[in-house]
């Protein structure tokens, strides 16, 4: 079992030495240039800019400098959709917990009328009449 391991060891050793021989990545780096015609300056003109761009860009956009009104209306339409959907959130859960709150009430009250029902008829001996329990006093 153990010269497995040891196999297994000298075999990543050898793979890992042949990846950083610096033959090995001149020939990778010839074999992408043909493969690929685009040059990697073209990319990296994508990417970076000129280095008068780059500071004309920083010195347009300082922390204090006023941003432009399109800016400004898209922030202004973020922060909208934003307060929004919080409002849209708020009022479903309120309308949740109204309607919890409802159905809760009419079991409570249900209740209430079953136990006062059953203590009428527990407590009716015959001789007064029912209606007594439910007259209204002033």
């Amino acid at each position: 079992m153990s010269w497995t391991y040891a196999t297994l060891l000298v075999l990543l050793a050898v793979l890992l030495a042949l990846s950083l021989s610096p033959e090995t990545a001149e020939s990778a780096a010839a074999d992408s240039s043909t493969r690929n015609v685009k040059s990697p300056a073209g990319q990296l003109r994508r990417i970076f800019m000129k280095e008068a761009d780059a500071s004309n860009f920083f010195r347009k956009r300082s922390r204090r400098a006023v941003k432009s009104q399109d800016e400004i209306n898209a922030e202004q339409r973020q922060v909208l959709a934003a307060d929004e959907r919080k409002r849209e959130f708020h009022e479903e859960k309120r309308n949740e917990f109204e309607s919890y709150a409802e159905e809760d009430n009419d079991e409570q009250t249900e209740r209430t009328r079953e136990s006062t029902e059953q203590w009428r008829e527990f407590h009716y001996d015959g001789m007064n009449p029912s209606h007594e329990y439910n007259r209204h006093t002033a």
